[in-house]
């Protein structure tokens, strides 16, 4: 397949585009956020980048903490509205009807509309040229009791979540397959005979009888 050169960008998708609350439950702002990622699964360590300039940032850098909202669908206008409006001059909770949620670690509330929302706290601030890396641990984890199934696990596809690719959204929630399906197609293909198959998340199912006319 022939490829076309780019010069150097952050061509890289998809990314969250999350709602970063910051600062306590009163005085209290909301960023919007495509930088942001998994940094460490053990501690469990995030992180968001945040330009200098932003009215977020002395409030992150101040309290050392910060929540992390995804954003669903239902969401997606507050999202882009906290995006391109600054906090200097508004009340964006306010302005988006949302709700402030009291956290149980941190001071920043959460966004009580999000299906989910991770507590953290900053462990470290690395400068990167336009943006500061604000390294978190993830001490508390909250989910929708709408989007928990009866096992207790989260059920992404009812989150509804959305993304961002180089200034556009997304909607997510197909699921194509569950991690390490690939490599259970052979065993599949070879104990699959007599057997229902779900490709989706390589699993496999004895077949019920056939009922005799």
């Amino acid at each position: 397949m022939a490829k076309i050169q780019f010069k150097p960008s952050t061509m890289l998708g998809p990314l969250p585009a999350v709602m970063v609350s910051c600062g306590d439950m009163q005085n209290s702002n909301i960023i919007t956020i495509a930088w942001v990622g998994i940094a460490c699964s053990q501690p469990t360590r995030v992180y968001i980048s945040v330009r200098p300039d932003r009215y977020s940032h002395h409030l992150i850098k101040d309290s050392g903490e910060y929540v992390i909202n995804l954003t669903s669908e239902k969401l997606l206008p507050a999202c882009d509205y906290c995006g391109i409006r600054s906090g200097r001059d508004i009340d964006k909770f306010a302005e988006m009807k949302l709700t402030k949620q009291k956290g149980t670690v941190v001071s920043a509330p959460m966004i009580a509309e999000s299906p989910v929302s991770l507590e953290c706290k900053v462990f470290d601030v690395i400068s990167l040229g336009s943006h500061d890396m604000f390294l978190a641990d993830v001490v508390a984890v909250h989910a929708d009791e709408s989007i928990v199934d009866e096992n207790g696990k989260i059920d992404f596809a009812l989150a509804h979540l959305v993304n961002y690719q180089h200034g556009d959204y997304y909607r997510c929630g197909r699921q194509l397959g569950r991690f390490g399906f690939a490599a259970q197609r052979k065993f599949i293909a070879k104990h699959g005979k007599g057997m229902d198959v779900d490709m989706s998340k390589a699993t496999l199912t004895k077949r019920a009888p056939k009922k005799k006319k």
